[in-house]
């Protein structure tokens, strides 16, 4: 009954947008192609006040240097339109990408926030990566954790957290307007869904996620957190609608089944590689950002594990 009645908010708050009795969110996208990662900066045209959702810190893995010229990007742009950030968010830990939210918070403010299930993602992997005591597996390093059906505002624009697993045990969309945030649940619908099969991913749960995702109106605006150029499509892409989604998802269509969603979805996962960052990354992001502290020679040291994953 609770997730029917989060949906019906969910539901009548893409209508309020729809049917003028409530603004609709600017969304400006950031596409990082190295990662194939998209960001954004999602504003309220009245008050100018800004959430950022899924930013990218560059790192070249083979000199073990970072840039920040993609989150720097996103600055340039929140300060040309006069905009003040409130929220920093993460759909979930990221395993192919470095978060830029410490950055961007020390440059613009605002709190870094993510899913509450955020503490299963740390005990897991605070395992695989060995973490001394003085990595807090409680969710502390980011500022808010948000569980399913809590809201935020941005500006007097309503955001709602969906707490979507399935790819991770954390992930969270962000239904902020009539605009939602998937993370990596559904990818363009040429290209389908993600991947289930990293520690704590379930296919069943991700189904699941994706269907209660799919009671959001049609016209809801649906962003991606990552496009790969499905064949035969030449240009990166990281919108579409929920009508879209539910009619011509080539994995998650209307018609396929649980079982033959989690038959599909465990066999192409048994074919594909860990990504390229996965190792960085997840050291980096559930650390809401940060590197590991420094030793004594005041220089940060990401780990390597050996046959752990």
């Amino acid at each position: 009954m609770e997730n029917d009645t989060i949906m019906e908010r969910a539901v009548s708050q893409v209508r309020d947008v729809l049917e003028g009795r409530q603004a609709a969110p600017v969304v400006k996208g950031f596409f990082h192609e190295p990662t194939f990662t998209a960001s954004y900066v999602v504003s309220d045209p009245a008050t100018k006040r800004a959430a950022i959702i899924d930013s990218v810190l560059d790192f070249d893995q083979p000199s073990g240097r970072t840039s920040t010229e993609s989150a720097d990007a996103v600055i340039a742009y929140v300060n040309e339109q006069g905009l003040g950030v409130d929220w920093i968010l993460e759909t979930h830990a990221h395993a192919d990408h470095l978060s830029a939210a410490p950055w961007l918070q020390e440059k613009l403010g605002g709190k870094i926030v993510i899913g509450k299930e955020i503490v299963t993602v740390q005990g897991v992997f605070g395992t695989v990566f060995h973490e001394d005591a003085r990595f807090a597996r409680d969710g502390s390093q980011f500022d808010q954790l948000l569980g399913d059906g809590d809201g935020l505002t941005i500006g007097e624009i309503p955001l709602i957290a969906l707490h979507v697993p399935g790819h991770t045990p954390a992930d969270l969309a962000f239904l902020i307007g009539d605009a939602a945030f998937v993370g990596d649940t559904i990818f363009m619908p040429d290209y389908g869904s993600a991947r289930a099969d990293f520690p704590g991913g379930d296919a069943r749960e991700l189904y699941r996620s994706v269907r209660r995702l799919m009671q959001l109106p049609d016209e809801t605006r649906v962003f991606l957190c990552h496009d790969y150029k499905a064949p035969n499509r030449d240009e990166f892409v990281w919108e579409t609608t929920m009508g879209t989604q539910r009619t011509a998802n080539i994995h998650l269509h209307e018609g396929v089944t649980e079982e033959d969603f989690v038959e599909m979805r465990t066999k192409r996962d048994a074919t594909l590689g860990m990504p390229r960052l996965i190792l960085p990354s997840i050291q980096v992001n559930m650390r809401a950002g940060h590197f590991p502290p420094a030793e004594e020679n005041g220089v940060s040291y990401l780990k390597l594990p050996v046959n752990s994953l």
